[in-house]
């Protein structure tokens, strides 16, 4: 399982790499895995500002259909349009070309609550 140790992670599965305000955000490897191949990523909430927690796209695989939940307050400033044609790229890539969705975060306190990877590890038995 590849838990990459210079990112955030977030008990929904969520990864996020912090430079500056601004958050890049995708899942991680687990849960790309438990998913299975990814055939959809669906953000439609560029340029809105959403609060930590609430649902700001989906994820579609073969077998199920999975929300997405922001791991910080903020604006979503970017989405990765190359995953509308090649959606795969989360299930071969989840850290790098798998990216989701890029956030200028307004509430830096919440940084505390992400969980390091040790902490994601334990989470999810591994």
């Amino acid at each position: 399982m590849n838990i990459p140790q210079d990112l955030k992670y977030t008990k929904d599965h969520e990864w996020v790499k912090i430079e500056g305000d601004t958050a890049t955000v995708g899942i991680t490897d687990f849960a790309q895995r438990e998913l299975g191949d990814i055939v959809y990523v669906e953000v439609e909430t560029v340029d809105e500002e959403l609060d930590r927690e609430e649902v700001f796209g989906t994820v579609e695989a073969v077998k199920t259909v999975s929300d997405l939940f922001l791991p910080l307050s903020g604006e979503i400033t970017e989405f990765n349009e190359s995953l509308e044609d090649e959606p795969e790229k989360v299930n071969n890539d989840p850290y790098g070309e798998g990216w989701m969705i890029k956030i200028k975060f307004s509430e830096a306190s919440e940084l505390e609550d992400l969980l390091s990877p040790e902490d994601y590890k334990e989470i999810i038995g591994s």
